[in-house]
């Protein structure tokens, strides 16, 4: 498909107004008319969806009217693309991959198989391990032993958690919870440097760019100071990643913890665009910008040449409406 007009949705906008900036950014660099479509559960109180073009209520993602809506919105807006930007919402948009593509929407994600594994921290790190990526030691929490070949603490989260919700470091068996709300999984603890690889493969399976920021300091699970920097190592374990997750398309990123005596591991895989992607596109890894390419059938512009020593200091913005009550 070519299109000089291409309209984009991005779910469960929430506060991701950079995350749009960078679309609109790509768009006029492109020479293309970009409509910017948002849905939230609550969109009038969505910064994001403030800033779109066009706003819907949706139900909430666990509900089986989440995809349904989604899928009349993209009918009516005649959208090109679909930008997943939660967790939750994967899996229920990857089995829907093919609904939304009979009308000419492409929703960026990865196979159900794919999100399957990385929506399962203990699935995630038995399949990682498997081909030789470097995670750390993982068990389910109700298998966990308090036995001498653990050492303390230990680090303590959701199976399939994100945002950082209800993570925990375990000082001793003492701490150890009696009874959980969720399945939960036992790491051993980490301590060093965090970094966030974000990550694009093309629509041909192949790992284009690889770039690395560290995480300065972190608010609710996201970067809120960050600076990319280059690890050739962790562009190498990106691209053992891509060997142990064949399918995986698209945008994602991963987290790592270089410990100093067990050297770098990976903890999490986010097959997203990640809450701290605005710094990898300042710095020259434009995936919003190839994503519009691909859906457009323009040629691809992808390149590994990013900027080391970008620094994003992010700070509260405020989104001022006057017909709040209307």
């Amino acid at each position: 498909m070519t299109s000089r007009a291409i309209s984009i949705l991005i779910s469960s906008a929430g506060r991701r107004v950079a995350l749009i900036e960078c679309f609109r950014k790509a768009a006029r660099e492109m020479g293309i008319s970009l409509r910017v479509v948002a849905s939230d559960l609550e969109p009038d109180m969505s910064a994001a969806c403030r800033s779109a073009d066009a706003r819907y209520a949706v139900p909430a993602v666990g509900d089986a009217g989440f995809v349904p809506a989604l899928q009349e919105i993209a009918s009516r807006e005649h959208i090109h693309l679909v930008i997943p930007t939660i967790d939750p919402e994967l899996l229920p948009l990857a089995y829907a991959f093919e609904d939304f593509a009979a009308f000419g929407c492409r929703v960026h994600v990865s196979p159900p198989a794919v999100i399957e594994i990385v929506r399962d921290k203990l699935t995630t790190t038995a399949v990682l391990g498997a081909a030789g990526v470097p995670v750390p030691r993982t068990v389910a929490l109700e298998d966990f032993v308090a036995a001498g070949e653990w050492s303390w603490p230990i680090f303590m989260k959701p199976r399939s958690g994100s945002a950082s919700r209800a993570i925990r470091i375990v000082a001793s068996p003492d701490e150890l919870p009696a009874k959980v709300g969720e399945p939960m999984i036992a790491q051993e603890n980490l301590t060093g440097p965090e970094y966030t690889v974000n990550a694009f493969i093309d629509a041909r399976g192949s790992l284009q760019t690889v770039i690395t920021h560290r995480r300065i300091r972190i608010r609710a699970g996201e970067v809120e100071k960050g600076l990319t920097e280059r690890h050739p190592q962790h562009a190498v374990i990106a691209h053992d990643i891509v060997r142990a997750l064949p399918e995986l398309r698209g945008v994602f990123c991963f987290q790592i913890i270089d410990d100093a005596a067990l050297g770098p591991k990976v903890i999490e895989i986010n097959a997203r665009f990640g809450g701290g992607y605005p710094l990898a596109d300042y710095a020259g890894a434009r995936f919003a910008k190839w994503l519009l390419e691909e859906v457009s059938g323009l040629p691809p512009s992808c390149q590994n040449d990013w900027q080391a020593g970008a620094l994003m200091l992010r700070y509260d913005q405020a989104v001022f409406v006057d017909d709040a009550d209307e």
